[in-house]
């Protein structure tokens, strides 16, 4: 981080609560300069008025062409800099394949993958012209082992590490990084109906911290613990273990027993 020009900027979209919204809390906290992009604002609003010099805000649909050019230019013409783009947001809809639409699926597409497109495309000519900075974007576990009920957030996160790979090998010559952020099973209100018990999971407020905490990290795979990186390795060489983990999903009485 730059103390001299008053730390580096830090953009994080899906900011206003969850993982996004304790990352970019405890960046604050540790002296950077943040900006929040959200749909709601209302979590972020408050951190805006406790330091109005150092925390923007921008009401950002991931969505729309439109607001992402507005937000990030905005960014850019307050603190002429980002440094850190942190790609956060994300939604999911569970329901078994055969439950599901097509409009289903491109909606989480639309957020999840289309939406990381949109800010990398308006952020990363900034920082190949300043000739530096890092795009994180936040995976999941399920994109290497699948979830029964999340086909299409699984996909989502599939073609995200397909993007983050190749653009990392496109950036190879240039101090532009991009990497794979991977957070645990977190208990964000999202995932609430995943009904997945509290030893399997851990706070938004903890893991938000962690990632926080390397932020400036470049390499491929930042893992917010051990226990995590632990974890999907684990997974990926004994799939038994992630099939065992869901297969409470596949239980044709879980819907009359809810």
């Amino acid at each position: 981080m730059t103390e001299a020009d008053g730390g580096s900027v830090v953009v994080v979209t899906g900011a206003n609560e969850g993982i996004g919204y304790h990352l970019l809390r405890t960046l604050l906290e540790d002296g950077y300069r943040v900006a929040g992009l959200d749909v709601a604002l209302d979590g972020l609003d408050p951190l805006a008025e406790a330091a109005p010099e150092r925390v923007h805000v921008a009401e950002c649909d991931v969505t729309e062409d439109a607001d992402v050019d507005t937000a990030v230019d905005a960014v850019l013409g307050r603190w002429g800099r980002i440094d850190v783009l942190v790609n956060n947001a994300a939604v999911f809809d569970f329901g078994l394949f055969d439950e599901r639409t097509l409009a289903d699926t491109r909606r989480e597409f639309e957020v999840n993958f289309f939406g990381y497109l949109r800010t990398i495309h308006a952020v990363l000519p900034h920082m190949r012209t300043r000739g530096s900075g890092i795009v994180h974007n936040v995976s999941s576990g399920v994109a290497s082992v699948g979830h029964p009920g999340l086909s299409g957030y699984t996909a989502s996160k599939g073609a995200v590490e397909g993007l983050t790979r190749t653009l990392r090998e496109e950036l190879r010559h240039e101090d532009v990084w991009c990497t794979l952020m991977y957070p645990p099973a977190t208990r964000t209100r999202s995932a609430a109906e995943l009904e997945y018990p509290d030893a399997a999971t851990q706070e938004p407020a903890a893991v938000g911290r962690k990632l926080a905490r390397k932020i400036d990290s470049t390499g491929p795979v930042i893992y917010a613990d051990w226990q995590t990186r632990f974890g999907m390795a684990l997974v990926e060489r004994v799939p038994w273990l992630a099939r065992k983990g869901t297969e409470r999903f596949l239980d044709p009485d879980r819907d009359s027993a809810e």
